[in-house]
């Protein structure tokens, strides 16, 4: 799995950050998306689907 992010789309919002610390950041720019692990793997994968989920922009996806 691969975690897609599109900082066009993304509004900066910090849900990912919020959901899983491990695998987002944002921007000390724009405070959009940064994606810290972008293949994560065991317990980090169900927290990237989350992250996708909760993403009130639609700037995340998963690649599988």
């Amino acid at each position: 799995m691969k975690i897609i992010a599109d900082t066009g789309k993304c509004v900066g919002a910090g849900q990912c950050v919020l959901t899983e610390p491990e695998l987002f950041d944002q921007s000390e720019e724009d405070g959009t998306v940064v994606v810290l692990n972008d293949t994560p793997e065991g317990e980090l994968i169900e927290k990237a689907r989350e992250a996708v989920n909760v993403c009130p922009s639609q700037a995340l996806s998963l690649q599988e």
